[in-house]
């Protein structure tokens, strides 16, 4: 057991996209992301999903509308929903997510990043 200082573990992240595991409780993931430009359309069929920004600014855009989350704000979106996270600059996020969550859920393609990478 120790804390976890985000500024340190997102100094250590270089790659855009690419959900680093920071801590685990039950069978949930603590992940922190650095992100910038579009992401691909996509849903998590099984799970709901909250992305809490830590600094920048986020849109997630959904089939029905657009949601602007600022430093500070938390958003779920919820299983199924298929949504499109957005940066137009640098945006570092914490992601809550059961574990073994993919970040393209059943999208895939080149965005897709591994699920258990700790940092």
């Amino acid at each position: 057991m120790s804390t976890v200082n985000f500024a340190e573990k997102l100094a250590k992240i270089s790659e855009q996209w690419s959900p680093k595991i920071i801590a685990r409780m039950n069978d949930y993931d603590f992940k922190l992301v650095k992100l910038q430009g579009e992401f691909v359309w996509h849903d998590h069929k099984n799970t709901d999903e909250a992305f809490i920004v830590l600094d920048g600014e986020l849109t997630i855009h959904l089939r029905d509308r657009d949601v602007v989350l600022r430093k500070g704000e938390l958003f779920v979106v919820p299983k199924g929903v298929e949504h499109k996270p957005e940066a137009t600059k640098e945006c570092h996020l914490m992601l809550i997510e059961p574990v073994g969550t993919v970040n393209t859920g059943e999208a895939g393609g080149t965005m897709t990043a591994p699920s258990d990478v700790w940092i």
